[in-house]
């Protein structure tokens, strides 16, 4: 700032100052200027000279010439003292008045006091350098209960007013701090929930270094239960960008703005300790089943109690795409659907059920395609399901009204319901539609939307023949309600869906993937078309003995062949 010169803002002219009490202050070497709350005391004169011949800081009279140039290094070091004195003694009013900004200086010095928590501070300045002044300071900063005392050095620019020759301090924020920019502040507090230790069902700690997948999962635990867990947050402060306000709809930070800047710790973080209902083991393994394919995610959890064993993602984004994804599911909603059609009794397994070529609703005529091209004369609804026969699916369409899929995915299978797992997830979407667009719902496209957790809870659903919420978090943690469906499947449909399920794991399109695997096995492919891409989004969804997951990988082919080994993977190793 030497040499520079900036115009004295409106409400602090010339006047002011030649009627202002004058505070005799030391010029010398290591002078202090203390706080008025015990660091010290300073006295008050009504006038002081400057510099030799008699010029004093005040205006002069109006007979006199007014003076000009930059100020010489007594008057720096005086002007400097009378502002730091001020400062120091809680006279933020005076301290601003003495800067050629009195408006953004206010702002700052009572932000000093206010938002930085600072209740005492000494300032102690040194010799000028021309028309710049280091000055030391020795502060006390309070939040709450913890007091730590702060010290570090700074430097004001004293320049001198073109109108009235009087010399002030150039108001600079980082006069303030030397790390304080131009529409920043100063903030102490605790910027962070307090920090979690997430354990596993056993007591096994979940390490996100460990378990990269639970990066998002841990961070969103600590914001939710870092406090209830028994954990305390830091308290620091911090430089504060006035641009990163938080947003009023999703409480995010504005992440345009620069980033904060830690400059001093009051106290350290406590983490609290939350067990959770994820598997260390079962996590391991899903973590190696992403790893196969890009872009993968998957959820593993128990049909008999909802609880989630394990969630894992290969996204590369940081995105939780198992528990926030909003997909189309493809062929894996024939689950809910085929549900659907037997609870109303239209369609049973062994029951002879339309697979045509083409099929044409709502002006749009629908074709099986790729590996879905062919047609089952005179088939039963068991071969167009475990064959994933599309048309067989669309030829209800003109049977049904518009809200039953809807009506049967949220009343039965709890798809929408708001589900209380403990973190943040998308439950599910299966709007009433109409036309081509219910129509394709029922093979999963139109405006269905899903993600792993909701395929994974939908064959729960098929295994248990109810719904269980899917849970990360305990109920008697918090006390929180879970969700629960109005209604079940008629026993007989549970029975018969599962026995749909199986034979496509035994025989159907699912049999590669699940080939070999024993115990009580069933499961359903997809292939959801996304616009824009080259490739289907691969889906499967499964269930062995009371283990159930699913898995999508994006942009790359058929469900059985891509999706359906990641399942495979964790059924193999933790079900049966």
């Amino acid at each position: 700032m030497a040499g520079s010169h900036r115009r004295r803002h409106a409400g602090s002219g010339a006047s002011a100052r030649t009627t202002r009490t004058r505070i005799a202050v030391i010029v010398g070497v290591g002078a202090a200027v203390v706080g008025a709350a015990g660091f010290g005391a300073y006295s008050l004169l009504e006038d002081d000279e400057a510099e030799a011949g008699g010029n004093t800081l005040s205006a002069q009279a109006s007979s006199d010439p007014v003076k000009t140039g930059p100020p010489g290094p007594r008057e720096a070091s005086r002007a400097a003292a009378e502002f730091l004195t001020a400062w120091a003694g809680g006279q933020t009013e005076t301290a601003a008045g003495l800067t050629d900004d009195r408006k953004a200086a206010l702002a700052g010095l009572t932000s000093y006091r206010k938002d930085a928590g600072v209740e005492r501070v000494k300032l102690t300045p040194g010799p000028a350098d021309g028309t710049r002044v280091p000055f030391s300071v020795d502060a006390q900063v309070t939040f709450e209960d913890t007091v730590k005392p702060w010290a570090y050095t700074s430097a004001l620019e004293v320049v001198r007013d073109e109108k009235t020759g009087d010399v002030e301090v150039a108001w600079d924020p980082s006069l303030i701090h030397p790390k304080l920019s131009e529409g920043e502040r100063l903030r102490t507090g605790s910027r962070e929930a307090p920090p979690i230790r997430a354990l596993d069902r056993t007591g096994a700690e979940l390490d996100p270094e460990k378990y990269p997948s639970l990066a998002p999962v841990v961070a969103d635990l600590r914001e939710r239960y870092g406090a209830k867990a028994g954990g305390k947050a830091g308290v620091k402060v911090w430089t504060e960008s006035a641009a990163r306000k938080k947003n009023e709809k999703d409480d995010k930070d504005d992440d345009k703005a620069a980033a904060p800047e830690t400059l001093l710790v009051l106290s350290k973080a406590k983490p609290g300790t939350l067990t959770t209902t994820l598997d260390a083991d079962v996590q391991e393994t899903a973590e190696a089943a992403v790893a196969k394919q890009g872009g993968a995610a998957l959820v593993a959890l128990k049909p008999s109690t909802g609880e989630i064993l394990a969630v894992a993602n290969q996204t590369g984004n940081g995105f939780n795409t198992a528990l926030q994804g909003t997909l189309p599911p493809g062929s894996t909603m024939k689950v809910v659907t085929a549900s659907m059609l037997m609870d109303k009794g239209m369609a049973a397994p062994d029951e002879p059920h339309p697979c045509p070529r083409y099929k044409a609703y709502g002006g749009w005529q629908f074709e099986n395609v790729g590996d879905n091209s062919f047609t089952i004369q005179g088939g039963t609804f068991a071969e167009s399901f475990t064959a994933s026969c599309n048309t067989a699916f669309i030829s209800m369409a003109e049977k049904l009204e518009n809200d039953d899929l809807t009506k049967q995915a949220r009343d039965v299978f709890g798809i929408g319901l708001n589900w209380q797992t403990g973190v943040t997830t998308f439950d599910g979407a299966v709007p009433v539609q109409s036309g081509v667009e219910m129509a394709l719902s029922l093979i999963g496209q139109g405006g269905v939307r899903m993600n792993p957790l909701t395929m994974a809870s939908v064959s729960a659903t098929a295994k248990a023949g109810v719904f269980k919420q899917p849970h990360l978090v305990p109920q008697s943690f918090d006390g929180r309600q879970f969700a629960t469906a109005p209604k079940s499947m008629k026993t007989s449909t549970a029975q018969e869906l599962r026995e749909l399920m199986e034979a496509t794991a035994s025989y159907g399109t699912a049999a590669g993937a699940m080939s070999g695997l024993t115990g009580q096995v069933g499961a359903k492919t997809g292939s959801a078309e996304m616009g824009g891409q080259e490739e289907t989004d691969a889906w499967f969804t499964a269930y062995r003995g009371d283990l159930a997951a699913a898995a999508t990988v994006p942009n790359i082919g058929h469900g059985g062949e891509f999706a359906g080994p990641l399942v495979r993977d964790v059924l193999a190793a933790h079900g049966g």
